[in-house]
């Protein structure tokens, strides 16, 4: 399903920190956003999601106006991942994962054998089975996060935002997470903080800096060490694994350099 925003734009305090953004996300496509910190990552996907409503702009899901749709028909083909996990506390890891399914509940169709089994299966795609039983008070930061996704998963979705999915999570449950994520064939816009990952997950990837899109692309092409310089003011250097793969080399910003030897000296 295609989801495009165009020419969004988000105020506060005065100040647009989120300033005529356009893009326009294919279908199962896997597309990341890169930025710095406070460049309106997050209030992109907010606005994406329907959280918040855009001073300027639209969002389309389908081709129809985002605001304009009853928001349980949005639920019901998109979902959304925030940074921070959240739950009511005595709920369990199999009770937080079927909250997924309540835009597909209602009077004439009730909790069935089928509800049951996308939660499990869900459970499963995240390694928390083992967590079913859980309460959410008991959990860990990142065991939290991945039931946040399950619950996702269980929404079956066929457009999904994740604003820094990884948060919390291992490296193990990192790279295992995105590469699900990217196996499932849905149409994926994800905030990521590793530009690595960023480079080897995404299909293409928006650039965000104070505000505006800066650039958009095929990864390789748009994390130049240039604009990587520019946007997050460190050195970069892109190279190449034994397989073939690129991945990015960084460097500390010089006058943190700097600083670090005078106060060695």
């Amino acid at each position: 399903m295609r989801l495009e925003a165009q020419n969004l734009t988000w105020r506060a305090g005065g100040r647009a920190i989120l300033d005529d953004v356009s893009l326009d996300v294919r279908p199962g496509e896997f597309l990341g956003i890169v930025g710095p910190n406070g460049s309106g990552k997050s209030t992109l996907v907010s606005l994406l999601a329907g959280l918040r409503r855009a001073h300027a702009g639209r969002v389309l899901l389908g081709g129809r106006p985002l605001d304009s749709m009853p928001r349980r028909e949005v639920a019901r083909v998109m979902a959304l991942v925030e940074q921070q996990a959240e739950t009511t506390e005595r709920l369990t890891g199999h009770a937080t994962v079927a909250l997924g399914r309540t835009p597909h509940l209602g009077p004439l169709s009730p909790w069935s054998d089928k509800d049951e089994a996308i939660v499990l299966d869900a459970l499963r795609a995240v390694d928390m089975e083992a967590f079913a039983a859980r309460t959410w008070a008991t959990l860990s930061g990142g065991e939290r996060q991945r039931l946040s996704i399950g619950r996702a998963f269980a929404q079956e979705p066929r457009v999904l935002l994740l604003d820094e999915p990884t948060n919390h999570l291992d490296i193990e449950h990192q790279l295992g997470l995105l590469a699900l994520v990217r196996s499932r064939g849905l149409t994926v816009v994800a905030v990521l903080h590793d530009l690595n990952h960023a480079l080897n997950f995404s299909d293409r990837l928006a650039v965000m800096k104070g505000g505006r899109l800066v650039a958009l692309g095929e990864p390789a092409a748009v994390l130049t060490p240039e604009r990587i310089a520019d946007v997050f003011r460190v050195g970069a250097v892109m190279e190449r694994s034994k397989e073939g793969e690129p991945f990015l080399r960084f460097a500390a910003p010089a006058q943190r350099k700097e600083t670090a030897h005078a106060a060695i000296a």
